[in-house]
């Protein structure tokens, strides 16, 4: 059993600007910046979006999961593409992870679009920036806004499986951490209103992840939060386009996961923010642009850090 929301894709980023997850923004230094490319690769954006469109026109749903990738990348260490390593015997793959054993996928995309960037401009686009632009060219493609990607984050060397298993919140978890993990060097505002109240990429959602809301049970009996009848009974259909649903089916007890219904009565802060997305379908746009670039700024390797994989799946020289 699956559900589609958005076509392919709902990345619910609730919170307010003022007190966001800060992470180190370096394009202030010079360091992300959109044109990072423009003289080395510049067909690099055009080649990330063409590969995109190819795969989210064979199966729609591939947008949510490159979406899905990015958020899980920038979670774990930063956006370094670290979530991409398979295991080898110096790493142990994330892919390995409770949130993404089974669960996040897109590899193979990833996989083309580096292939035809290395056709290109050999070892010159990083697999952290293929992530970021995929996520953004897939929000466009169903609809959702567009943005400006800062670019020129550098690959990392290694993985985190704890990392991953600790800082990526569970579909059923109410809230997710109030910042990544110290290891990714970001940190978080002095206010402590909402900061980060929802972040889950939403694409097909195994029934695993919400039978507790079907069924008014949970994996020990207890009762739960209930999906409105004649909505459980359309989870098999294929909503139109990226939009604000998302906070409109919380408005009306239509939240597919435990997490996504607790966004209304976890406090007046969120209640709050489901209220203004549900009703201001522009200004939810707006916001969740902005909140793809906060988040992709999460602590980016620059400079002489990290490195350009050539293959995005192991490191160089392995």
């Amino acid at each position: 059993m699956g559900f589609s929301r958005g076509v392919a894709v709902v990345f619910a980023v609730l919170f307010a600007l003022a007190s966001v997850c800060t992470a180190r923004q370096e394009s202030s230094e010079g360091h992300l910046y959109p044109q990072f490319y423009d003289r080395s690769c510049p067909k690099a954006k055009e080649i990330v979006r063409s590969v995109v469109a190819q795969a989210v026109a064979r199966e729609a749903r591939m947008a949510a999961s490159l979406v899905r990738l990015h958020f899980h990348d920038c979670f774990v260490k930063g956006c370094d593409a670290s979530v991409l390593l398979d295991s080898s015997p110096s790493i142990v793959s994330e892919k390995l992870s409770n949130p993404n054993r089974n669960s996040i996928r897109g590899f193979d995309v990833v996989d083309e679009i580096k292939a035809a960037l290395e056709r290109e401009c050999p070892s010159t686009v990083s697999c952290a920036d293929i992530l970021a632009l995929a996520a953004r060219d897939s929000t466009v493609l169903t609809g959702g806004p567009n943005w400006e990607v800062p670019l020129g984050r550098r690959d990392s060397r290694s993985a985190s499986l704890s990392g991953s298993n600790n800082n990526i919140p569970a579909p059923t978890t109410p809230s997710p951490p109030s910042s990544p993990s110290s290891s990714s060097r970001a940190s978080t505002s002095s206010t402590s209103s909402p900061s980060q109240v929802g972040s889950h990429t939403i694409g097909m959602s195994r029934c695993t992840s919400f039978r507790q809301r079907l069924y008014n049970q949970t994996g020990n009996g207890l009762a739960d939060f209930t999906l409105d009848a004649s909505y459980a009974a359309q989870l098999r259909t294929r909503p139109a386009g990226f939009d604000n649903s998302y906070f409109r089916n919380i408005l009306a007890a239509r939240g597919l996961l435990s997490s996504d219904q607790v966004l209304y009565t976890r406090s007046a802060a969120t209640r709050r923010l489901v209220r203004l997305y549900a009703r201001n379908n522009a200004h939810f746009l707006r916001q969740f642009a902005r909140s793809m670039i906060k988040m992709s700024a999460i602590s980016p390797l620059t400079g002489a850090r990290g490195e350009i994989r050539r293959n995005c799946r192991r490191v160089n020289n392995s």
